[in-house]
């Protein structure tokens, strides 16, 4: 009993060291072994919030030490390629959304990857889905950890009422870039995309590109093709509610070769790119959305070239826009 108050005494106060050595002392198990299931049940914990379930901002919980087992079952890194003034805000586009947008999640709702140390005094708020917001207990969750609905008064609040050095991340793809995402295909649903360029610009808000390298690969996914019934029913579901439901797997929980729940244990490097300085327009023409979201776009490709080969991709491969 002493032991496993002990490894409950270490999640609440942050610190994965205790959890390993009572569990070790509990199940006579080595210590890499230890550490892999405890990497699964973090993993499997968010997996399972976000399937079934759909506060304020909290360190604690943000520091939390079954985050950085979370990092590890992949492993999830941050890429920090320029500095950030903390005088302006800012908006960030992540790409691509993946099934569940692990990486935007480990990298900007909690501390696991240090994104308080690479851009000190930026605080930022990952947008998702208005709806997960209706819950109370689900609701406290996510605020606790800086996530915010993707809504125009939330984005307005935080851009124009709370100081200087916000970053809304902001997966601008959604549900229509989910259907799109499998294993060695490198897209984004950006075309016509429009919408967080015009509120960059009524808040005078910089925009940042953001590529996260390895999201699409670690769950596997049935697509189904344009005009197919399969598509039909994705489409309508993500029309009326807000999300599109996928057909994918990973692997199972006590072994990778089995289907399951669990993502496969896939690199997933984010990269942050160079902020856009953009204008404050309060009532921006079409003209003007059209032109910074072109400048967002090259940056976004220039990004992708610029690293993809340092992350394991051919040097030959393109980012495809649509």
């Amino acid at each position: 009993m002493k032991t496993i108050i002990a490894a409950y005494s270490g999640v609440l106060r942050g610190t994965g060291s205790s959890i390993l050595s009572a569990l070790q002392d509990l199940f006579w198990l080595s210590k890499s072994k230890v550490e892999k299931q405890l990497q699964i049940i973090s993993v499997l914990q968010w997996v399972l919030t976000f399937l079934i379930m759909g506060g304020r901002r909290s360190q604690w919980v943000r520091n939390w030490a079954i985050w950085r087992y979370f990092r590890d079952y992949f492993p999830i890194r941050l890429v920090k390629t320029h500095n950030l003034l903390t005088t302006r805000n800012y908006i960030f586009g992540y790409h691509p959304h993946g099934i569940m947008g692990l990486g935007a999640f480990c990298n900007f709702s909690t501390e696991a990857t240090g994104v308080s140390q690479k851009f000190p005094g930026i605080r930022p708020y990952l947008a998702t889905l208005a709806g997960n917001f209706r819950m109370p207990i689900l609701r406290d969750y996510l605020m606790s950890g800086g996530i915010c609905p993707v809504n125009r008064d939330s984005i307005d609040y935080i851009l124009s009422k709370n100081g200087s050095g916000n970053a809304i991340i902001i997966v601008v793809g959604g549900a229509a870039e989910s259907l799109n995402c499998t294993p060695g295909k490198n897209s984004v649903t950006l075309k016509n995309r429009k919408g967080f360029v015009k509120l960059a610009l009524r808040h005078g808000a910089d925009l940042v590109p953001v590529y996260s390298f390895g999201e699409n690969e670690v769950y596997k996914q049935v697509i189904f093709e344009e005009g197919s019934w399969g598509r039909w029913v994705q489409k309508k579901f993500q029309k009326h509610i807000g999300f599109a439901p996928c057909i994918f797997h990973g692997r199972g929980l006590f072994s990778s070769n089995t289907w399951g729940l669990l993502p496969y244990s896939k690199p997933i490097t984010t990269v942050v790119g160079e902020p856009i300085t953009i204008p404050k327009i309060d009532n921006p023409s079409q003209k003007e959305v059209d032109f910074y979201h072109s400048m967002y776009v090259d940056s976004l490709i220039k990004l992708f070239d610029k690293y993809k080969s340092k992350f394991g991709l051919p040097e030959t491969d393109i980012l495809e826009v649509n």
